[in-house]
């Protein structure tokens, strides 16, 4: 066996079981877009951008050695180990800076549904993947005219088979006080009003509280109902206004009132 040889096998055993890159490589790396690959199946199962080590900080906290965190995300990878499997890793993209990253890992989000992602890519709430049909009733809506206080939840994609209920009322990292003040909850998909509920309770993410979902305690979430008609002819349709676009851009959901 010559040199050459040698010198790939070596590497591609380090591969893997790499746990972090060294600095060189890291020096070269920049901020890139990263998949997560369940082995028993092949699935992607997760998409993310970062630098540095920021791609195996998942697994680390999943060991509990970065936290005790619990989600869709982690509890795959603790299956996959107790599986006696190692969770596949893909740099789709490197050497961008980070607004490159951020537009990279929205498109791929789109791309892979069913994502344990709690969060969507970075402009898919505006920008994301629609039919052709959706991208008409975006630009063509009328506006919506908030005469309550009310607050908007963009639905996360990754989550668009559940009932649209069960998309808008968990988990939030939301101030509880702030939030209990809502006369509704819109639910917001592309800018536009899909649902509108009115929450009864807001309580911590926890298994007691909401025995059907992963257990998020940092998080809230709330049980309620569908708005009455009258609420429903005035926001269900409607396009949210541009200014609270703008506002909440970099959030999953925003308040028409302080």
């Amino acid at each position: 066996m010559n040199q050459h040889v040698r010198n790939i096998e070596t590497t591609e055993q380090k591969a893997s079981s790499l746990s972090h890159f060294p600095s060189e490589v890291i020096e070269e790396l920049g901020y890139y877009v990263y998949r997560l690959i369940d082995p028993r199946n092949g699935s992607t199962f997760y998409v993310g951008k970062g630098k540095g080590n920021r791609l195996f900080a998942h697994i680390n906290d999943a060991l509990g050695k970065e936290g005790d965190n619990q989600s869709d995300k982690l509890d795959t990878i603790r299956k996959i180990k107790d599986s006696f499997f190692e969770v596949a890793h893909v740099v789709h993209r490197h050497g961008m800076t980070e607004k490159e990253a951020m537009h990279v890992e929205a498109a791929l989000i789109n791309a892979y549904p069913g994502l344990t992602n709690i969060q969507g890519g970075r402009g898919n709430h505006d920008f994301g993947a629609m039919h052709a049909e959706e991208i008409l009733r975006k630009y063509l809506a009328e506006d919506a005219v908030f005469n309550h206080k009310v607050m908007l939840i963009k639905l996360n994609e990754m989550h668009r088979n559940r009932p649209l209920y069960d998309q808008v009322r968990y988990s939030w990292r939301v101030n509880k006080a702030r939030a209990e003040r809502a006369d509704y909850i819109l639910a917001v998909r592309n800018g536009i009003i899909r649902g509108v509920f009115v929450a009864d309770k807001w309580m911590r993410a926890t298994k007691e509280n909401f025995p059907e979902f992963v257990e998020t305690p940092k998080r809230h979430g709330f049980v309620g109902k569908k708005a009455d008609r009258e609420a429903l002819d005035l926001y269900m349709g409607k396009r949210v206004p541009g200014e609270y676009r703008r506002r909440g851009m970099a959030s999953s959901f925003l308040y028409t009132y302080s």
